[in-house]
């Protein structure tokens, strides 16, 4: 009988080691697969590079311009991180004092989602015009793009705990800080969360938006002045060599508010305990 049920837990560790497995197996599978088609199909019906690149037109051109893509990718990667982490402490902290004053929420929501609604292409021009820097006029439009999400999930999550729980900490003379360690953060954490990862990316095309808007060439720029630079100078393998870069950021940001949510979440939040089985 013991020897059975040893038997039926490896089992079921190989099924769950192969399962691990395919999350990554798969993905890249297919991404390679998509990429070998692609490059048969232009090198089949002959399709120009100016059209459209191979993958290995593309491949070439991002080691010959590498040293100049690179350092756009890090000013974009900066302009990203520093628009998440000022849209982390401007949302989480209106959060808490909208969801601690509905009075205050009531009065400034609106501000919020204004910003929100208003699209970042229309009020770029104004705030290039009002602001002397220009990394801080991009910066402020990436924000803009990244903060709501952080706000209304912060608000919601802290606004959900249950009702009996909240009872029960007052029924025993809890803390306002108790309340709020104990009871308020861990629910509003998954939500939280999720508003990460989609903030994450919308920082990113915050970045990349405000760019193309700002218009900004020189050698201290990010990646979406490369692709303007390249689309104005024909140069199509550059362009799709930085629109490769701009992805791999994208997946990048993708997998790390990923693997932060399952370190918070992963031990006692159903969403990441059922993808664990």
């Amino acid at each position: 009988m013991i020897k059975k049920r040893k038997k039926v837990s490896k089992e079921l560790d190989g099924e769950e080691l192969w399962k691990n497995r395919l999350k990554w197996i798969m993905p890249i599978f297919t991404i390679t697969l998509a990429i070998l088609i692609w490059e048969l199909l232009v090198r089949y019906y002959e399709v120009p590079h100016y059209l459209i690149p191979a993958p290995t037109k593309i491949f070439s051109t991002l080691l010959s311009d590498g040293p100049s893509l690179i350092k756009a990718m890090f000013f974009t990667v900066k302009l990203t991180f520093f628009s998440l982490i000022l849209a982390i402490i401007g949302g989480v902290f209106l959060g808490f004092i909208f969801a601690l004053s509905r009075t205050i929420e009531i009065s400034l929501f609106p501000f919020a989602v204004i910003l929100q609604v208003t699209p970042v292409i229309a009020i770029a021009p104004l705030i290039l015009i009002y602001v002397n820097s220009t990394f801080a006029a991009l910066l402020i439009c990436a924000w803009i793009v990244a903060f709501f999400p952080i706000l209304s999930n912060t608000v919601i999550g802290l606004r959900s705990a249950d009702h009996n729980l909240r009872d029960l900490f007052s029924l025993y003379g809890a803390t306002p800080w108790q309340r709020l360690r104990y009871l308020l953060i861990p629910t509003a954490l998954p939500y939280f969360m999720a508003a990460l990862k989609i903030a994450g990316g919308l920082s990113l095309i915050g970045a990349v938006v405000a760019e193309f808007v700002a218009g900004t060439a020189g050698q201290n720029t990010g990646l979406a002045s490369r692709i303007l630079e390249s689309s104005f100078r024909f140069e199509i393998p550059r362009m799709f060599a930085a629109l490769f870069l701009v992805s791999i950021l994208g997946i990048s940001i993708f997998l790390i508010t990923s693997i932060m949510s399952h370190l918070v979440l992963g031990h006692w939040h159903e969403s990441e305990i059922k993808r664990e089985k």
